[in-house]
């Protein structure tokens, strides 16, 4: 049985449905990695979540999709990449949530991502400057 057809059995609302799905898409460890990375930060490229928590592309990118899908995130493209935002839309109930998230996740796991993003800004930084062979960072934004 699909969730929609699940949905209308049960006579919720949408806005108990919009939650649902809220919830559901920060029930993963990766995004809410992610959401936190951005709650430090305006803006990230897909390549600085690869970089930082060490996902493959495609891993990053699914993730992103479902916060996108949620409403949680806004995307832009700039060339080859795409950039990812907190969305300045979110419901009074997904801004309550996503608030709640920035508060629950503890010091030290906001500087250990912190931290993992700066050592990959940093090579990706030393990458644009260097001459050197072809890193990951390279291939970057």
């Amino acid at each position: 049985m699909s969730g929609t057809a699940h949905r209308s059995q049960t006579g919720s609302n949408p806005q108990i449905n919009d939650l649902a799905d809220t919830f559901k898409a920060l029930s993963d460890e990766t995004r809410l990695q992610i959401m936190t990375l951005l709650l430090e930060q305006e803006e990230l490229c897909v390549c600085d979540f690869v970089g930082a928590l060490g996902l493959t592309q495609s891993k990053a990118s699914r993730h992103l999709r479902y916060l996108y899908h949620a409403g949680l995130v806004e995307d832009r493209r700039e060339g080859l990449w795409m950039h990812y935002r907190i969305s300045p839309h979110l419901s009074a109930e997904q801004a309550t949530i996503v608030e709640a998230l920035s508060k629950a996740v503890g010091a030290e796991q906001k500087r250990d991502l912190r931290q993992g993003l700066d050592v990959w800004l940093a090579i990706k930084e030393e990458s644009r400057t260097s001459d050197g062979g072809e890193s990951p960072a390279e291939a970057c934004c």
